[in-house]
């Protein structure tokens, strides 16, 4: 699965690479080099964020499931304890 940018944040982050180089660099980089830093950056390290990502939301969705029985969790057989409790108060 490829992984894709909108093309205003393409733009954006080769701009951000341009100034990166501009600021820690001893050259500058170019717009289509650039371009291509970003596109390797995107095949090559980016699935490896995006995989992390799903792990992290993966875990916290099953953090959460499991807690989900406790949340809604209703006890069988309750009827006659209420009634009961309530025959109590009446008298």
């Amino acid at each position: 699965m490829s992984i894709d940018i909108p093309k205003d944040a393409r733009t954006q982050a080769i701009a951000s690479i341009q100034r990166y180089f501009e600021a820690h660099m001893e050259e500058k980089i170019g717009n289509i080099a650039a371009g291509a830093l970003l596109g390797f950056f995107l095949e090559e390290i980016a699935p490896l964020v995006y995989n992390q990502a799903v792990t992290d939301v993966q875990e916290r969705l099953m953090a959460r499931i499991s807690e989900l029985d406790i949340d809604v969790h209703e006890e069988p057989f309750q009827y006659w304890q209420k009634y009961d409790q309530q025959q109590r108060r009446r008298r």
